[in-house]
């Protein structure tokens, strides 16, 4: 019998918080997410412990161009000499050219702490790009996929449906699954990170990836779940909540310097409202992410108060 398997692996160095999937499907190989540079000895670890080499990878897929997505992609690439990159078009572009990538994140984080985080970023060489279409597909060995773009957190992301395992791949269109936070029921917070939060498009790609009627959805933060409708109720609500903060800080002309504290306040009291039982380790776990939210939600505030002056 052909073998049709998917294998997690734990690519952070913080555990069970960023997933890349191994898939297998008869002699061939391909990887999900490539997450940073420092992730590769993981990767090709879990190839060997697979029975495989990398030779054997046909392709990579990144979901998007976020770097705990997609920012060891082209070391992940060289040490995959038969591999194509598949990717969102407008993700590919970033990643051929990452430096505006690069840039920014150097911004934010300094340059000794984003070289903590995500290490070096080489370009993609264009020539082993390829670019997925909305509803493309394409083969690994015995098994076909589809890609499906889903707005919504980025403007550059996309889902893969894995018929064979009942299975997507959701990258972050499906929200934050992370499996410590699973001890007293389902619990999945979106990811509202700069700059690609749009409520709407964030209710169709639930709604697409839920049409797909899978059983499972393998969110990057973290590893596979068996509760679609769960997540997709839980995720959805709380992209509700955050249009509503982001309509609430327009009508009170909340100031600038004020709008992160503010948004970062809302995250924690709706997360607290709903999983009452998390504590202090569930904070911690959560604060990045929380960060993140409140810089994404302050983004679209101002964006759209310029978008009203203009």
């Amino acid at each position: 019998m052909t073998r049709q398997l998917c294998l997690p692996v734990d690519a952070d160095v913080r555990p069970r918080f960023t997933t890349c999937y191994l898939r297998l499907a008869g002699d061939a190989a391909m990887f999900v997410e490539a997450h940073t540079v420092h992730a590769l000895p993981r990767l090709l670890a879990a190839l060997t412990s697979a029975g495989a080499d990398p030779a054997a990878v046909r392709w990579i897929v990144v979901t998007h161009a976020h770097l705990d997505h997609a920012a060891g992609a082209a070391a992940l690439l060289a040490a995959c000499p038969n591999a194509t990159l598949l990717a969102h078009p407008r993700a590919a572009k970033h990643l051929i050219a990452p430096g505006a990538l690069i840039q920014g994140a150097t911004a934010v984080y300094g340059a000794q702490r984003f070289a903590e985080l995500y290490g070096r970023i080489d370009p993609v060489p264009a020539e082993r790009v390829r670019s997925l279409g909305d509803g493309e597909a394409f083969e690994l060995g015995p098994a076909t996929f589809t890609a499906w773009h889903t707005y919504g957190h980025a403007f550059h992301h996309l889902v893969l449906d894995d018929p064979a395992l009942d299975t997507v791949y959701t990258g972050d269109t499906f929200g934050l699954v992370y499996p410590d936070l699973q001890a007293h029921g389902c619990f999945a917070l979106p990811s509202t990170s700069p700059t690609g939060f749009d409520r709407a498009e964030a209710q169709k790609s639930l709604a697409k990836v839920l049409s797909l009627g899978r059983r499972f959805v393998c969110p990057t933060h973290f590893g596979a779940h068996g509760e679609p409708q769960a997540i997709a109720a839980q995720v959805g609500q709380f992209v509700d909540a955050a249009e509503g903060w982001v309509q609430e800080a327009l009508r009170a002309a909340w100031p600038a310097a004020e709008l992160e504290a503010r948004f970062a306040a809302h995250w924690w009291r709706a997360i607290a409202a709903a999983a009452p039982g998390l504590g202090d380790a569930a904070r911690e776990l959560l604060a990045l992410d929380v960060e993140l939210n409140a810089q994404g939600l302050a983004w679209v505030v101002q964006s759209r108060r310029a978008a009203a002056q203009a």
